[in-house]
């Protein structure tokens, strides 16, 4: 995986140092991210507000950790995200944005952006990003890195790339620095159109359980 992010930040003329990897261990038990944990990694993404709040109970240990909501996050659990996770990369509207600011905690987020016309997929539109932000920089708690997306799935990661693209140039209309895209599948796609973190699970754990 190193060695992944490495190649594709040299080909692009980048640092790895500029890289996050984001340890994705939705799924996965709390006995997982302890060894990831113990092996180097400081920042992991889960999915679901409820899963993780059963797991960090057997986390105590982890110091300088970094937890980050990667799922869509619904405004009458944003008390919650707000208690248990330092990063929220789910933001897509000035109301939950407003919810999370007074719980009252320092919080980074990034605001979700839709960028396909999949269904399923969560985001605030692109035209509805600039109010946003500034929604988000006018709070008293909250901090905005940056902007995250999910292209739709496929199995050739250069399929990704136009929206990585377009999420960068999103991203540098609104001046903002940090670009959370690209998963085990694409990530090198991503790293080149100039991600700040990559979603990474599947490359690190190997397949998750099937619900």
């Amino acid at each position: 995986m190193e060695a992944r992010i490495a190649n594709a930040a040299a080909r692009s003329g980048r640092k790895r140092s500029d890289i996050t990897l984001l340890a994705v261990t939705k799924k996965f038990p709390a006995a997982v991210i302890q060894e990831a944990y113990e092996l180097g990694l400081r920042e992991f993404g889960e999915n679901y507000v409820q899963e993780f709040e059963r797991k960090r109970v057997e986390l105590p240990g982890c110091a300088g950790a970094r937890f980050h909501l990667i799922g869509h996050l619904q405004s009458n659990k944003s008390k919650k995200a707000a208690e248990i996770f330092q990063v929220i990369e789910t933001v897509d509207t000035v109301k939950l944005a407003r919810r999370l600011d007074e719980e009252g905690r320092p919080l980074d987020v990034m605001i979700e952006v839709k960028l396909s016309s999949e269904d399923a997929k969560a985001g605030a539109a692109p035209e509805d990003v600039p109010g946003l932000a500034d929604a988000i920089r006018a709070t008293t708690h909250l901090r905005l890195l940056g902007l995250m997306t999910m292209p739709p799935w496929s199995d050739d990661g250069e399929q990704s790339r136009p929206y990585f693209a377009r999420l960068r140039e999103l991203a540098e209309r609104n001046h903002l620095p940090q670009l959370s895209m690209g998963m085990s599948h694409d990530l090198e796609a991503a790293i080149e159109e100039g991600a700040t973190i990559v979603r990474i699970g599947t490359a690190l754990f190997g397949p998750r359980k099937k619900d």
